[in-house]
């Protein structure tokens, strides 16, 4: 692994799998709420994430593709998205949707209802997203990826993400959906990590501002 500290701020003994995990964690957020948007019915019954990995093929492999750019993983690492199951059929639970949402419905036995459903998507799609982007931008600085070579990747990796979330999102227009993504990265993680005496190191936070500002310029504007 390359020395983090000294390009990204970040300390050197971050395992490369623990980064890539948390852009896979949301990522895998991402597919699941977007293959119950594609249903048009918001009914967990109707959903297939097999169907729905298989008619994005291409987006899921260029996404994959630019997440490896960004966080310079290796093959093996790659492969536990594959391992995490969310490229074959598989059901979706009502579980799942409340971790996604971060418990945005109560626990009853109305939570599989259509509306129910619609919440927890609506909710769980601005969470992950905003914290797909947050992970990676995350891995980039502790990677010693320079914004000049990340910030076009995420970008595009967000613009992706975005379409992977089409009917889920509020906003239907991508790139307004876009600029949303970024303003609340920007509210919800950035902004924190920049002030003193935040959890960020204090060498990474320059290069967090570098990003948040390259990361205006591609989505946010």
């Amino acid at each position: 692994m390359s020395t983090p500290r000294a390009q990204g701020g970040f300390p050197e003994d971050i395992p490369e799998r623990l980064l890539a995990r948390a852009v896979f964690g949301p990522l895998g957020g991402i597919v699941e709420i977007g293959a119950i948007a594609a249903t048009g019915t918001w009914s967990l019954t109707d959903t297939s994430i097999g169907a729905f990995a298989a008619t994005h093929r291409d987006d899921v492999t260029r996404l994959l593709e630019l997440i490896r750019e960004t966080g310079g993983f290796g093959a093996p690492t790659m492969l536990i998205f594959d391992d995490l199951g969310y490229q074959r059929e598989r059901s979706v639970h009502t579980p799942s949707l409340l971790l996604w949402s971060s418990a945005y419905e109560d626990v009853s036995s109305r939570l599989e209802e259509p509306e129910a459903v619609r919440r927890m998507c609506r909710t769980g799609a601005d969470l992950q997203l905003t914290r797909f982007l947050q992970a990676l931008v995350e891995a980039a600085i502790a990677r010693g990826v320079n914004v000049s070579r990340g910030a076009g990747p995420i970008a595009e990796a967000v613009r992706i993400a975005v379409g992977l979330l089409a009917g889920a999102l509020d906003d239907d227009d991508p790139i307004t959906a876009r600029k949303t993504a970024f303003r609340m990265w920007r509210v919800a993680c950035l902004t924190d990590l920049l002030l003193p005496g935040s959890s960020a190191h204090p060498e990474s936070r320059p290069h967090f501002r570098e990003y948040g500002h390259a990361l205006e310029t591609l989505l946010g504007t």
